[in-house]
């Protein structure tokens, strides 16, 4: 069975309960089992301050995953998966300025940041970004989140 929780540090004020349903759907899609992760809503202060920190990049972002597995390897009965951060006001901005509802953009967030978290990495190629892109359009595809 798997587990995760999802930690508003921010107090986004709108039901995000459907995430429930982007995690298991991915987590078996990829056939995950017995894993745990949490995924955390933070201002973009905070995402910028990680940011910087962690990848020495000087600006906020939209998600960052931290991942506690780091090799593809993994013989334990419970993966710790590692944590997910989303900017709620990055995430807020980018469904507008992509067009389409909070629902939407949340839910690709967390989609992306989960795929990272299991070892997918659109940084490293072309043909990368095209299998984790592809996977989380199928993954919302599948649930009905189009727009």
């Amino acid at each position: 069975m798997n587990k995760y929780d999802v930690f508003d540090e921010f107090g986004y004020k709108d039901d995000y309960s459907y995430l429930n349903d982007v995690i298991e759907h991915t987590l078996n899609k990829l056939n995950v089992k017995n894993a745990y992760m949490d995924v955390i809503f933070i201002d973009d202060d905070k995402m910028h301050e990680m940011n910087n920190t962690y990848r020495h990049i000087d600006r906020t972002t939209d998600v960052l995953s931290f991942a506690l597995e780091d090799n593809e390897t993994i013989h334990e009965s419970i993966r710790m998966l590692g944590d997910v951060f989303v900017s709620i006001p990055k995430m807020k901005a980018q469904a507008v300025e992509y067009g389409h509802s909070e629902k939407r953009e949340l839910s690709f967030l967390v989609c992306h940041g989960l795929l990272h978290l299991l070892g997918y990495d659109h940084t490293k190629s072309p043909e990368d970004e095209k299998i984790q892109f592809g996977l989380q359009d199928d993954i919302l595809n599948d649930l009905g989140i189009i727009s």
